[in-house]
């Protein structure tokens, strides 16, 4: 379902938003013409106005059929769609829908000097009491105040849609794609953080949901939490996936909940196995944010000093299933499954215990070159961007030690405009996927 700020912002803006994009295209530098400008330029403002992703793929193939060449679209892409200045700012409250049926309550705050040729940072922020019957129940949002000059998105909680459930995964990726079709967003500077069940999310959004965030910070929470069989999360828990993202944890010696000397043992877990955490106990503080005047300067600066880096040269994912959670930035895992001299991993699943066999894949690029070392997977994609990757050279990818493949890669319209239309982020570009069969 649309939004009341979504209805208006579409209402306002795509009305100009072809005469934006006609000069936008028309101007940009070494594009030269399309074979069909105007057929281009339309194509393009349908997929800029398209909803949601989904919408995005239909137009897809228009765009391709209207002649536009792999470097204009690239470069049309990188620039993003025009936004329009007459949008809602302050306070706005709206509706997402899931396809479970289900509708989630949530709230946006924008700056009032909103300018729309600035890309703003984005926090999104899990309040705490998840247990509540209904989602209307909850009229305030916890709300630790922060910078003016960023954005801040609530989603809601509540019993049939606990943080780590897979509707509110799908909710909160959905706002945030929502967010960035009307709003000029940093899609490098969108980081996650929680309060007490909302820090909890927070971790599982690590474990299972890494691409769109550049840091995670829960306050409160506890990551033990998701271990219990009673909380039924969504799938297994893989913790080692945080080692992805850096954290910034705050705990309190008092907290009649999570306390410091329960929720430590799990810090220095993680620390062991890799994942950057910064970790400011409160030795004298309840289950509660007192704290936070004290805090808040050391939170803006951590979350001003760790942007995301979209296409990262080093990738650790594992997942239990494929047709979701299955995904860390360039690195997709297609097939699961054992296979001979495969990489044996030394194990990371702390607290957790397996419920279903799962897979994992190790990524290092070296310039041209992708090392993979993999563990109960048969098959997985490797997203190719130029940002990352020559595509005057020949690509070589070794798995396990075996060269699996090594050789010139084509660029695709198509597929850097497949995914696009799914990311929605002008910061991470694919222009061709590479499959690995693991073994051949």
């Amino acid at each position: 379902m649309t939004s009341n700020w979504r209805r208006c912002a579409l209402a306002s803006g795509l009305g100009l938003a072809l005469l934006f994009f006609v000069a936008f295209i028309g101007c940009a530098p070494g594009l030269g013409a399309a074979p069909d400008a105007t057929g281009v330029d339309k194509a393009f403002v349908r997929l800029w106005s398209a909803p949601d992703p989904g919408a995005a793929a239909k137009v897809v193939k228009d765009v391709v059929d209207a002649g536009v060449t792999f470097d204009q679209a690239w470069t049309t892409l990188k620039r993003g769609r025009p936004y329009s200045k007459d949008v809602p700012r302050g306070v706005t409250r709206g509706k997402h829908g899931t396809s479970d049926g289900l509708e989630h309550n949530y709230a946006i705050v924008v700056p009032e000097n909103y300018d729309p040729t600035h890309a703003y940072q984005v926090r999104v922020q899990l309040h705490g009491g998840v247990g509540r019957e209904s989602r209307d129940s909850r009229e305030q949002f916890d709300r630790i105040p922060g910078s003016p000059d960023q954005i801040y998105v609530h989603p809601v909680a509540w019993a049939q849609a606990k943080w780590w459930g897979t509707n509110q995964v799908e909710n909160i990726v959905g706002i945030l794609d929502r967010l960035k079709r009307t709003y000029n967003v940093d899609e490098n500077r969108i980081y996650l953080t929680g309060i007490s069940d909302g820090g909890t999310g927070t971790y599982f959004m690590a474990f299972r949901e890494t691409t769109p965030w550049a840091s995670f910070l829960p306050l409160i929470g506890d990551m033990g939490v998701l271990a219990d069989a009673s909380v039924t999360t969504d799938g297994d828990m893989h913790p080692g996936n945080a080692v992805n993202k850096p954290f910034f944890i705050v705990n309190s010696g008092r907290d009649r909940l999570y306390p410091t000397a329960i929720v430590e043992p799990d810090i220095n877990f993680l620390r062991q196995i890799g994942v950057q955490i910064v970790y400011h106990p409160q030795p004298e503080s309840g289950h509660d944010t007192n704290w936070w005047p004290n805090e808040k300067d050391n939170f803006e600066a951590f979350v001003r000093e760790h942007p995301r880096t979209p296409l990262p040269d080093r990738l650790s994912w594992e997942t239990e299933r494929t047709d979701r959670y299955n995904r860390a930035h360039w690195l997709v895992i297609d097939r699961l499954g054992s296979i001979d001299s495969e990489t044996a991993f030394s194990a990371r699943a702390y607290l957790f215990p397996e419920r279903e066999p799962s897979g994992r894949v190790d990524l290092v690029r070296r310039g041209n070159t992708v090392e993979a070392s993999t563990q109960g997977v048969k098959e997985f994609t490797l997203l190719l961007s130029p940002d990352q990757f020559d595509f005057n050279a020949p690509i070589k990818v070794v798995t396990n030690g075996r060269t699996a493949f090594e050789g010139k890669v084509e660029k695709s319209v198509a597929t850097l405009l497949k995914w696009a239309g799914r990311d929605n982020d002008r910061t991470m570009l694919f222009g061709a996927e590479l499959k690995i069969e693991v073994g051949r």
